[in-house]
């Protein structure tokens, strides 16, 4: 039964090799007349004098908006990427049918008014056989536009014809995502081949909103970590920004096409421009309500963004964490909006702490980046302040003598006792449902290790104090960038 089966998907692949996707956004995204969309895609792709080329291209982030909104972004891409490629795989936004994993287009070429691309029918094989996550689906592509628009700058591009995988994706599954990239990277090893990714941004707040969005997005893929992106996305997303429906319109693409990337030797990710439709066609879109793009090459030089802090954005949070005190005594709320400075809007974990006269008054954080750094911050401010058990609230004449200390806290990671460093980590210590944590600036009141790590167990987790010793007990270890004002 297996082998009627797969002889008769063979069948299915060769009967559709005749026919052709016809276009569906000739006219409307881009040009219907073969010679405009060619000069068109030309002018575009015509690199500017002083641009230099990114070396070791693996794929490119390209919007897919109409061209007269995002096609001098898309064509920043394309002039980023090489010249001959044997196969081009489009990972894309799925505007019209959900789909689980990625729906291909395995059969049939691609055509638009520059002519037909043909499908890398091997390699879409070689993905549906790899796993389930994979499906031939053409009534994915039927509309979409997603696909569509980016090749018109491959066809002008590229010097010799090429196959095409293309691909639509709008599942929020991560893990799912992650397993589509790496099958692919799988089937690309060793292939001269280019991958595209296909993604718009922000839609449709207001100019600075999508800018704070775009940015943090931006900053999120220079990690090279799909993860940060999919959380800093649902971090966005949950702040209800006025017209904000979607922070990143591809962000299935962009997850699965990152870590492919990744696997296939994409050490960084190189934004060429961060913008939106006003800024690209001011008199079609104004700016209360905008779409963003981001234009990017991912590369097999360089390292992935730190995203260390800077001295006014350290600076900054300071200032945050003392309006979030004054804000609670004049019984005004934090605003839900994003900060303008798009590295405050990542994930981010963070204690606040405060003190009088140089003695504790209160401190308080988060573990998990589970919030966005700027609203980390507020929460540990006012439970600094309000809700630490150990003392009692803050009144509002201590107000002006307390000094404020932000700790934001670097990814956790399990640890044994032996790795810990005195005066370099901090630890938590977590065993039957109970947990507790020291910063590594307690270090200074208790620098004997077995005291630390005795006080921790006992004093802050509630546990017998010599519990760091029991197997049972995980520990944790990270470090923190402390600033005070």
């Amino acid at each position: 039964m297996k082998e009627l089966f797969l002889g008769f998907s063979c069948v299915c692949l060769l009967a559709s090799a005749a026919t052709a996707r016809q276009p569906a956004a000739a006219g409307r995204f881009y040009p219907a007349d073969p010679k405009e969309l060619a000069a068109l895609a030309d002018e575009y792709l015509t690199v500017p004098a002083g641009e230099k080329p990114v070396p070791g291209a693996v794929a490119v982030l390209a919007p897919h908006a109409g061209y007269q909104f995002s096609g001098r972004l898309a064509a920043m891409a394309y002039r980023a990427a090489g010249e001959k490629y044997d196969t081009v795989v489009i990972l894309a936004t799925g505007h019209t049918e959900g789909v689980k994993g990625a729906a291909l287009l395995a059969g049939e070429a691609y055509e638009t008014p520059l002519g037909k691309v043909q499908p890398d029918r091997d390699l879409a094989a070689a993905l549906l056989k790899a796993s389930p996550l994979f499906e031939d689906r053409p009534s994915a592509h039927v509309r979409e536009h997603a696909v569509e628009v980016q090749l018109p700058f491959l066809q002008r591009k590229l010097k010799k014809p090429f196959k095409l995988l293309a691909a639509t994706l709008n599942t929020g599954e991560l893990s799912d995502l992650k397993k589509i990239g790496a099958a692919l990277a799988a089937a690309l090893r060793g292939k001269n081949a280019l991958l595209v990714i296909s993604a718009d941004f922000s839609h449709y707040p207001a100019k600075a909103d999508a800018a704070a969005s775009d940015g943090a997005l931006a900053l999120a893929i220079s990690s090279m970590d799909p993860a940060l992106v999919h959380a800093a996305a649902g971090l966005i997303m949950a702040k209800k920004i006025p017209g904000l429906e979607t922070c990143a319109c591809g962000l299935a693409a962009l997850e699965a096409g990152m870590e492919a990337a990744r696997l296939l030797g994409a050490k960084s990710f190189l934004p060429l421009k961060i913008s939106d439709s006003n800024e690209e066609n001011p008199g079609a879109a104004g700016p209360e309500r905008v779409v963003g793009y981001i234009s990017g090459v991912f590369s097999r030089t360089g390292a992935p963004a730190e995203l260390a802090l800077s001295k006014p954005q350290k600076e900054a949070l300071l200032k945050e964490a003392r309006q979030t005190l004054v804000n609670a005594f004049d019984g005004v709320r934090a605003p839900a909006a994003l900060a303008a400075d798009p590295r405050l809007n990542l994930p981010g974990a963070a204690f606040v702490t405060l003190t009088r006269a140089g003695r504790l008054r209160g401190c308080v954080g988060t573990v998990k980046p589970a919030l966005t750094l700027l609203d980390a911050v507020r929460h540990g401010a006012a439970g600094a302040a309000f809700n630490d058990g150990r003392f009692a609230p803050l009144e509002r004449e201590e107000l002006e003598q307390v000094k404020i200390e932000v700790s934001v806290l670097s990814p956790m990671r399990p640890a044994k006792a032996a790795e810990i460093k005195p005066w370099k980590h901090g630890v938590l210590a977590a065993a039957g449902g109970r947990s507790g944590l020291f910063l590594p600036q307690v270090w200074e009141q208790i620098p004997a290790k077995e005291d630390f790590l005795g006080e921790l167990c006992s004093q802050k987790a509630g546990l017998p104090r010599d519990c760091w010793k029991d197997p049972a007990t995980e520990l944790s270890i990270f470090t923190v960038d402390a600033f005070a004002e």
